[in-house]
């Protein structure tokens, strides 16, 4: 089978770290890489934002990416890019007309990777199957004021979850979400992210740490509705531990970023600047490093759509305290691998680490299960199962031969 994966903004080569560049170019590199594993013939469409770009780069056995001329080849924020969603789409089904290589299912990564799935589904007809990520409505839910999405991205995503033939949630939380929209339950298809578990275990080396002092871990972009700062907040009310925030910018570049420097400057006005490390991002081979560093990892964000940061924690046997939101109340079996808190509460954070740090029995406890869900449930490989079934189950001779009902370019 030929899939053809359009990531818009969160292309499978960047450098993680940037405010735009997170778990969702990490997904769509290891899920192509999954499902090429199975067999398939994969290319990703990602836009150009360099003029220096090759064409096409082979991005592993399977696996090409292909870099669309749609807009200007220079950074563009990806809440500035919907203007350049139809010229993707009509450089997709050019693409697809003018060569050999005709997807036969195509699966669009966030909402303005499905407006131009449509685009292109007008000339060339091929069933669309669709990964939100993360949605509008919860994002305004959550950021109010200072959502910068388009304002009419509620709306989009509407019209393009109710027209894709299957829609992938990552979560029990996230499929409500789609039922609200307005996305029938039938053509849902749950599909948690997966986890590299070769890569994040148990077994390996260990960032160096000071000797008695615990270590709270948290992983991810450095953008506020992770909740960086409640963990700032409840640092005070746990003595002697540290709180080592691993992600954003690199560190010769930290002082630059306004958050960064906003949680250092917290952490000297409530007196806890000597127990807070801003780490930068870190190559990702000395990743699970970090996490096998910790007692605790600290997953305190506002809202989640689906939280891969704890569950590489969780599969290299760190116990988690996760904010009980989106896809981490699928994630966290609460008292089994972690402890979930409310979200934006520093005081519950702060009684739940404690209490782990305070109990090390209980911290092997939930390390072994955490570890072993991770395992079981979140491999890659049963990702790429279930969603190249629902690939088979939209690629029927009759679909493929008909004509979409996609959006006119």
């Amino acid at each position: 089978m030929r899939v053809a994966m359009i990531s818009e903004h969160a292309s499978p080569l960047a450098e993680l770290g940037g405010i735009d560049e997170g778990g969702q170019n990490q997904h769509v590199a290891c899920l192509s890489a999954a499902v090429a594993e199975l067999g398939h013939e994969v290319r990703v469409y990602t836009r150009q934002n360099s003029p220096e770009q090759a064409r096409r780069v082979a991005a592993g056995p399977g696996v090409t990416v292909v870099h669309v001329p749609a807009g200007p080849p220079a950074p563009v924020s990806k809440d500035q890019r919907l203007p350049y969603l139809r010229p993707f789409g009509r450089w997709l089904a050019e693409s697809w007309q003018d060569s050999d290589w005709r997807p036969d299912v195509v699966h669009a990564h966030f909402w303005m990777s499905g407006l131009a799935a449509l685009v292109a589904q007008a000339s060339v007809p091929r069933p669309i199957v669709q990964s939100f990520h993360t949605l509008g409505t919860v994002k305004r839910r959550y950021q109010r004021e200072q959502d910068t999405s388009p304002a009419s991205r509620v709306m989009l995503e509407r019209v393009v979850g109710q027209q894709a033939d299957r829609v992938v949630a990552q979560s029990s939380d996230e499929t409500l979400e789609l039922v609200q929209l307005g996305v029938p339950r039938s053509r849902i298809v749950l599909a948690p992210s997966g986890v590299d578990t070769r890569i994040f275990s148990p077994a390996g080396p260990a960032a160096p740490r000071r000797p008695g002092r615990p270590r709270i871990l948290t992983v991810g972009r450095l953008v506020e509705r992770k909740g960086y700062a409640d963990l700032i907040q409840a640092l005070t009310r746990i003595p002697d531990a540290e709180l080592v925030i691993v992600g954003g910018p690199p560190a010769t570049r930290l002082p630059e970023d306004p958050l960064a420097r906003r949680l250092q400057e917290l952490a000297v006005r409530v007196g806890v600047a000597d127990r807070v490390r801003l780490v930068g991002s870190v190559p990702p081979a000395e990743l699970p490093w970090w996490y096998r560093s910790a007692e605790v990892l600290a997953c305190t964000p506002w809202y989640e759509p689906f939280g891969l940061t704890a569950l590489e924690g969780m599969a290299c046997g760190a116990p988690v305290v996760a904010s009980a939101v989106g896809g981490l109340t699928d994630t966290v079996v609460d008292r089994v691998t972690g402890d979930l808190v409310p979200p934006r509460d520093p005081d519950a954070i702060a009684t739940a680490i404690r209490r782990l740090l305070a109990d090390p029995v209980r911290r092997l406890g939930y390390a072994a299960a955490a570890t072993d869900r991770a395992r079981q449930r979140y491999s890659w490989s049963h990702t790429a199962d279930r969603v190249t079934a629902a690939y088979h189950a939209v690629c029927t001779p009759s679909r493929l031969a008909g004509e979409g009902a996609g959006v006119s370019p």
